[in-house]
């Protein structure tokens, strides 16, 4: 016999002996006692006829353990409803893996945690993102058919202080919160959708990590502001009955002149009780919250869940209504930018833009420079 003839004999024997082995393993599990293995099972197979007990479904877990071993579905059906574990956290709450059963306005009668996805991903994204992108295609079509709204008449280089510098202060500081709030929370909330394609995964993550930062710590910032701005323009944003024709008449945007109005039209008195007062507080109120800066509260996740609903929808109006505002007080309508930039507008555009407010001045009931002039004016300031 030849060495090759030799090989194959050995090969073509090993190969039977494990087939034999192999088929022995299977047929006889003892045939090799020493051999350690992991064995599994089907736990409805140790004990089948344990579901006929009449109390089965009222198990608790240890009573399953003793007639299923490895059956814990009565502790997940505990977890499902809600059950509080042991915690070391200070609150019991912390203890609940998922929370109770509930209907936010827009979802299903789901657990909590579900229910505010449901309200975000279906209602919040989609028709908040919508409104913006409306209000933003709106002003577009208004700005290429209007253009910039000018003065008819010639100016006559007589100034009015139309703002302090106090309140321009405010002002500023609270325009440039809330375009740092507005710019990071659009892209925390609808970032993935335009600029995660664009920058990839990592990039993004960073970039809203940051803005979440950053916005979680103007936010106050936003609120003191905010507060300013309220008590130092509520006198002059008081309903008057003029603003009734005001309203009825669109302020004359559509047509040839505006509307007679005092220091602030009817349009602008709207967006401080709507935009500034209301849903500005509304902003204020619900973001403290989610910050966890408001003394005495828990903070449970079904708070900070309803906080955040609250927070996200009345900040996608408040944008949806500063955009119209930032837009007349820039590339809208010439003079506004100036006017809060400088603190000065000549005598045509007061009288152009707020005829009742220009009358009560030269009328002697609004003094025309209410400050110590600072060199601001590019002018001789008007007299009463």
């Amino acid at each position: 016999m030849n060495h090759t003839s030799t090989w194959v004999g050995w090969l073509a024997a090993g190969v039977l002996g494990l087939a034999s082995l192999g088929a022995s393993a299977q047929t006889s599990p003892s045939a090799a006692p020493g051999v350690a293995g992991v064995q599994s099972a089907n736990i409805f197979e140790v004990a089948p006829d344990a579901a006929t007990d009449p109390n089965y479904e009222k198990q608790t877990n240890a009573e399953r353990a003793q007639v299923q071993p490895g059956n814990n579905a009565p502790m997940w059906r505990a977890v499902g409803q809600g059950s509080t574990g042991v915690t070391n956290f200070p609150y019991a709450e912390y203890g609940t893996l998922i929370q109770p059963f509930v209907q936010y306005p827009g979802s299903r009668l789901t657990n909590a945690g579900e229910a505010w996805r449901q309200v975000r991903n279906h209602w919040l994204i989609p028709y908040g993102g919508s409104l913006l992108l409306i209000v933003l295609l709106a002003i577009g079509l208004f700005y290429w058919r209007k253009g910039t709204l000018q003065l008819h008449g010639a100016e006559t280089g007589r100034q009015i202080e139309r703002f302090t510098a106090f309140e321009r202060a405010a002002h500023w500081a609270n325009a440039f919160a809330f375009v740092a709030l507005a710019v990071s929370g659009i892209v925390m909330a609808f970032g993935k959708f335009f600029i995660l394609p664009v920058i990839g995964t990592t990039l993004f993550g960073w970039l809203t990590y940051a803005l979440k930062n950053l916005h979680n710590f103007v936010g106050p910032l936003f609120a003191v502001s905010l507060l300013v701005v309220i008590v130092t323009f509520v006198k002059d944003n008081l309903p008057a009955k003029e603003d009734i024709t005001w309203l009825l008449k669109g302020g004359g945007l559509l047509g040839g002149h505006e509307v007679p109005s005092h220091r602030f039209n009817a349009g602008e008195k709207v967006l401080f009780w709507g935009g500034v007062f209301l849903f500005g507080l509304i902003v204020v109120g619900s973001g403290l919250v989610l910050d966890k800066l408001v003394p005495g509260l828990a903070y449970f996740r079904s708070d900070m869940q309803i906080a955040h609903m609250i927070h996200a929808a009345a900040a996608l109006v408040m944008m949806a209504m500063f955009m119209g505002h930032i837009y007349m007080g820039t590339i809208g309508m010439s003079g506004a930018y100036k006017a809060m930039k400088t603190g000065y507008v000549d005598e045509t555009w007061a009288k152009e833009h707020h005829e009742l407010w220009y009358d009560d001045i030269k009328a002697g009931k609004i003094p025309a420079q209410r400050s110590a002039p600072s060199g601001g004016a590019s002018g001789q300031v008007a007299k009463a």
